[in-house]
């Protein structure tokens, strides 16, 4: 674990704030505060608990824990206002659904003539506890983001409007999806959690990954 580390990561989550920017902050000078990041020295009490006070976080994320979980394939950290879409989806319940999920979804554009389709999807939330315990099973949708005037047959158009979203930017998430895809959902929280943002779970789809060689994910908040 580091401090300084810890410290830098907290600043980069807080809008990429400078260290003259948090100096000026804590009444310190930017020298002080590199040295914290270069762990040549630690903060008094008070001036850590600013620290805590100014990124929304405990004495334990700054001292203890190893908060820096962001690969290196992560990247664009950011706000973005998602333009309204109509879409249709398709989930898949199973040991395994994602790929039969967007596989289907995949046909519909095929189906429908769509070039260049755009896919998200989310995991399936409504499971039994025996789907799950007993069966080993998950759930996933997959969804097609239709452009104007296309309207899929056999399937229920629905409509999602414009909405902020916390998102981040993932290459080549499969390369160790286990880590990379958990390691950046936890920095996405964390950048909500510094920045005050609250993921908004109705009225909107609250979570989605775009499908792809890389992915985005994005959070709905407010």
């Amino acid at each position: 674990m580091s401090f300084g580390r810890n410290l830098q990561y907290f600043r980069k989550l807080g809008g990429n704030m400078t260290q003259e920017a948090l100096a000026e902050k804590l009444g310190v000078s930017r020298q002080t505060v590199s040295k914290w990041e270069m762990d040549a020295a630690n903060p008094e009490m008070d001036k850590a608990l600013e620290i805590c006070k100014i990124f929304t976080c405990s004495l334990d994320n700054l001292f203890r824990d190893e908060m820096d979980k962001q690969s290196d394939s992560c990247s664009k950290l950011r706000l973005e206002e998602v333009p309204g879409f109509r879409y249709v989806e398709h989930t898949v319940i199973s040991t395994a659904p994602e790929d039969d999920a967007i596989g289907r979804i995949y046909k519909c554009a095929k189906e429908n003539g769509i070039e260049a389709p755009r896919v998200i999807g989310w995991d399936f939330p409504n499971l039994s506890q025996e789907q799950i315990n007993v069966f080993n099973m998950h759930g996933y949708t997959a969804a097609l983001i239709l452009p104007d005037g296309v309207n899929p047959s056999g399937y229920q158009v629905k409509e999602q409007p414009a909405h902020t979203y916390a998102a981040i930017h993932v290459d080549r998430p499969f390369d160790n999806p286990f880590v990379t895809i958990p390691g950046a959902y936890h920095t996405l929280g964390d950048f909500m959690r510094t920045n005050g943002l609250v993921q908004v779970k109705e009225g909107v789809i609250p979570c989605f990954e775009t499908d792809g060689g890389s992915m985005d994910i994005y959070i709905a908040c407010m």
